[in-house]
């Protein structure tokens, strides 16, 4: 019965992975590349071994894994999806970011099941799953058809394994 309400989502998220223009995203001309810090925080609540811990995230009954991020310093429930491009932020998580857009600002950036989807291209100055940080990352915010925000490829690729194994999946 899950998956009849979490098709739309996947969809979704599939439809952002594929057709979102690159070119879209703001891009600052600083000079400097885009990093990834692994830093240890004390309030980790992960489990692992070396410098820093992994981040294992169990399988939830809806057949899905899920993540407590820290984006710009408010924490935020993410859906990981591993098929989305980038990050993608439904309406109500933009707004508790203090992030804003009109329907004028909506460009559109995929195509779902339901007809076209329209969003709005951001760059998050930081965002931390567990001990996992990545600075400067890329995202779209979504403000009409997404349930959950998408933990997508735009903080995922900067990790340096993603490993399911049965019902656990691995950033480390």
């Amino acid at each position: 019965m899950y998956w009849k309400l979490l098709a739309p989502i996947f969809a979704l998220a599939l439809a952002i992975g594929w057709f979102f223009p690159r070119d879209l995203a703001p891009h600052e001309a600083t000079g400097e590349t885009n990093h990834f810090v692994i830093t240890k925080t004390d309030k980790a609540d992960n489990v692992g071994s070396g410098v820093y811990d992994a981040v294992e995230l169990e399988r939830q009954p809806d057949g899905h894994f899920y993540a407590e991020a820290e984006v710009d310093g408010t924490g935020i429930r993410f859906l990981v999806d591993t098929g989305a491009s980038m990050i993608a932020l439904n309406g109500e998580d933009a707004e508790a970011l203090g992030l804003s857009w009109s329907e004028d600002e909506l460009q559109h950036v995929g195509r779902g099941v339901n007809g076209d989807v329209f969003g709005k291209p951001v760059k998050l100055a930081s965002v931390t799953v567990g001990d996992l940080q990545a600075d400067d990352v890329e995202a779209v915010i979504i403000p009409k058809g997404l349930d959950v925000s998408l933990l997508g490829q735009s903080f995922l690729a900067r990790v340096d394994n993603v490993a399911i194994e049965g019902d656990r999946m691995t950033l480390n």
